[in-house]
């Protein structure tokens, strides 16, 4: 079995040796479990928040060549912090055969541990955005002082030893050209060459484009508004440009702008990847479809039939399966009994899958039975040069034992069940209208859900088996039977093709 190991460390604050123990830790769970490491992957102060990380990339494009089926990591979050992220490149890793496994966690392909990976999933989420929001209290403290808070600075300001902006005396006086220019109908394009031909360059080095200009002149700083986030402070910051120029500038900036491209939105479809065919057991994908109203109407079909490859399923609309799912969903979080039962499950898990503690825990009781038999000798007068080094010895490794069992506890601490019930109940308070959370039900609690055209079959994470709504239990109203997506309605009509001719014929 072929496989490849992925490292991480997020910030220059980490250094070199934290890739390092990943790689060694992930070596060593290759060798004991048989697997051959063909590659390894490192992203040096790279966060898992994003998936713009080359080797990561790297990895995932190569992962297409089949030339291996394992990605080892040192832990979960070396692969993602981000849910969704996960989600979409362990679902990429699926479909070329490939399963990400944990040196440090061991986690169960049974149901019950695909929730136990969820919830360590969640809780690497939940640490990197506790992170941010203590990177976002610091940075509101400045905010408040109107300090600041770095990125790039705007042209014409310079940032003094304290933090606080301060005009720059040598390219100010061009953000007054610029504004001058605009009000006097110059176009940001020609305002743009005429700084080129200047010689000015912005705050990066470069020359001015017409999306520099546009943004140097809707930049509210210059008026000296102060904003980060919520906080919004006028006067904050000495002004550049009089607030009765910079208010001209901007209304002929909003008479001169086009109307806007409308780009399609694309719907969140939370069962992507969770959703199958009945019939070809392919994935369902989103769609959406326009009716002759103008109406937009979204849905999940099934890939193949989507193809064109042989399967006839119809497509069924988007709203109307998620929401059976959320309320199946439902009924399994507010049953007590249920939630007891998945939180001793998860419970027991632990001590299933946590194969390192337990074999410390057994290295130390027989070496502290070796001591005891030590004691035991010198007590009854048996005692040799040696012994004194042999206790000394015993007592060493019992000392690191003990230091190494803490070291894999605060690693991955055991939780009680009362905190595993604690987080399962709170999905009681879940808003089922916020995407995000509607989003964490499924991925939480769902497996698979099967769609026949008489039938859905619902696969959770927390047990065997699958559970069933039928035609009849769904009502005679379904979807099942009454679902394909309105047909697009053509740009011109046959009659209004012939007008069109003929009105053109007799114009040439």
């Amino acid at each position: 079995m072929n496989g490849v190991i992925y490292a991480r460390y997020s910030s220059d604050n980490q250094r070199e040796e934290s890739i390092d123990g990943q790689v060694r830790e992930c070596l060593a769970y290759a060798e004991k479990n048989g697997i051959r490491i063909v590659e390894t992957y490192i992203d040096r102060a790279m966060t898992a928040k994003t998936d713009k990380r080359p080797d990561f990339q790297r990895m995932i494009k190569d992962s297409y060549k089949k030339g291996f089926n394992i990605v080892i990591v040192w832990k979960l979050d070396r692969f993602a912090r981000n849910r969704f992220d996960s989600a979409k490149y362990k679902m990429i890793l699926r479909q070329n055969e490939v399963r990400v496994l944990s040196a440090t966690e061991a986690i169960s392909s049974r149901p019950e541990g695909i929730l136990m990976e969820s919830m360590l999933e969640g809780w690497a989420e939940y640490y990197s955005a506790e992170l941010a929001e203590k990177v976002i209290r610091g940075q509101t403290e400045n905010a408040l002082k109107c300090k600041s808070n770095g990125g790039t600075l705007p042209f014409g300001y310079y940032v003094d030893d304290e933090q606080h902006f301060q005009i720059n005396l040598d390219t100010a006086p061009f953000v007054c050209v610029a504004f001058q220019m605009y009000d006097e109908g110059y176009t940001m394009k020609e305002i743009a060459a005429d700084f080129k031909r200047r010689g000015i360059k912005n705050t990066r080095g470069t020359d001015f484009t017409i999306n520099t200009i546009s943004n140097l002149l809707s930049n509210r700083r210059y008026i000296g508004e102060y904003k980060y986030r919520d906080i919004v402070i006028p006067d904050g910051i000495p002004a550049i440009v009089d607030k009765d120029l910079f208010d001209r500038v901007q209304q002929q900036i909003e008479k001169n702008k086009k109307a806007p491209a409308r780009y399609k939105a694309d719907a969140n479809y939370i069962l992507t990847t969770k959703l199958y065919c009945g019939k070809c057991m392919s994935f369902m994908v989103g769609e959406s479809g326009t009716s002759h109203n103008a109406n937009t109407y979204r849905y999940y079909k099934c890939i193949t039939a989507k193809r064109k490859k042989g399967c006839d399923k119809k497509a069924v609309k988007k709203d109307w399966i998620e929401e059976i799912v959320i309320n199946q969903i439902k009924k399994v979080i507010f049953d007590d009994d249920l939630i007891e039962a998945i939180a001793e499950r998860v419970y027991q898990l632990q001590d299933q899958e946590n194969t390192t503690v337990p074999l410390l825990r057994k290295q130390l009781a027989e070496t502290e039975k070796s001591i005891e038999n030590v004691l035991n000798a010198i007590e009854q007068g048996i005692i040799t040069p040696s012994t004194k080094q042999r206790l000394e010895e015993l007592e060493q490794r019992k000392q690191n034992l003990q230091i190494e069992i803490a070291k894999e506890n605060i690693k991955k601490p055991v939780l009680t069940k009362e905190q595993i019930l604690f987080w399962l109940h709170r999905f009681r308070n879940i808003d089922t209208k916020n995407i995000k959370h509607r989003k964490r039900l499924v991925d939480s609690f769902v497996n698979s859900v099967v769609l026949y055209d008489d039938r859905i079959e619902f696969f959770f994470n927390y047990k065997d088996g699958a559970k069933t709504l039928t035609l009849d239990e769904l009502g005679k109203s379904s979807d099942l039977l009454n679902s394909a997506p309105p047909k697009k309605k053509p740009l011109l009509s046959a009659r209004a093709k012939e007008v069109f001719i003929v009105v053109h014929r007799s114009q040439t």
